[in-house]
């Protein structure tokens, strides 16, 4: 029986946040979901960590939309939902979306909340909400879900070096506009605390404003990498 939804993660080096994930996932993976878990090149235990829980393993090279693409390539569900190996679930964010699948919605995203302690990145989190909800473009830290058939007929992520959910929400809101969902998911703050949160804001606004510019994503790429300059 085709289970209703699979769960890919894209992971890199990420042996340390991964067990958390996959133990916020076993209720719903006991429940029937298919997890499944596309490795880009780990140098770390990511896939002796992720093996004994997941129901596939899978490899590609570096690069997330190249990754998720896999994943969904692989996948058996009526729902793909795409999850970041550092991002952490509760139960109550499972049910909502599980209730939401019942309405069989084209495709939609979470809230979120950054992980670190500080009013600065509570605010933060706040207003990435925000303009997601007035934007209808979602983030991949914001985990998003589609209808299989629907991301099939979309050709998927587009296969470039950042962006790729920017890229693919902007073709997914002139079908609808998303389900955005309640409570909220955690997801990590470490980039922003490693590179300065102000500074990182910063960073973010630049790369999104070039790649509405028509700067290609391969350079904001290798901006994202160099982090925050100022």
């Amino acid at each position: 029986m085709r289970p209703l939804l699979s769960v890919i993660i894209p992971a890199r080096n990420e042996a340390q946040a991964l067990p958390l994930l996959l133990r916020d996932l076993s209720a719903l993976h006991a429940a029937g979901a298919e997890i499944i878990l596309v490795d880009g090149a780990s140098e770390d235990a990511t896939c002796e960590v992720a093996r004994p829980f997941v129901d596939q393993l899978l490899s590609s090279k570096p690069g997330r939309a190249q990754q998720m693409n896999a994943g969904a390539a692989a996948a058996h569900g009526d729902y793909l939902w795409f999850v970041h190996a550092d991002t952490r679930v509760d139960p109550g964010s499972i049910q909502s979306l599980l209730d939401t699948l019942l309405e069989q919605p084209i495709w939609g995203r979470f809230d979120v909340r950054l992980s670190g302690p500080g009013l600065l990145l509570r605010l933060i989190g706040a207003m990435i909400n925000l303009r997601s909800r007035v934007s209808a473009i979602a983030t991949g830290d914001q985990a998003i879900f589609v209808a299989r058939k629907t991301f099939e007929s979309l050709n998927g992520y587009a296969d470039i070096a950042l962006m790729e959910d920017v890229e693919l929400s902007t073709r997914l809101k002139v079908l609808a506009r998303p389900r955005c969902l309640r409570p909220a998911l955690l997801t990590s703050s470490r980039r922003w605390e490693h590179n300065g949160i102000l500074r990182t804001v910063v960073l973010m606004w630049r790369l999104r404003l070039a790649y509405y510019l028509g700067v290609s994503p391969e350079s904001l790429a290798r901006d994202y990498q160099r982090g925050p300059r100022i």
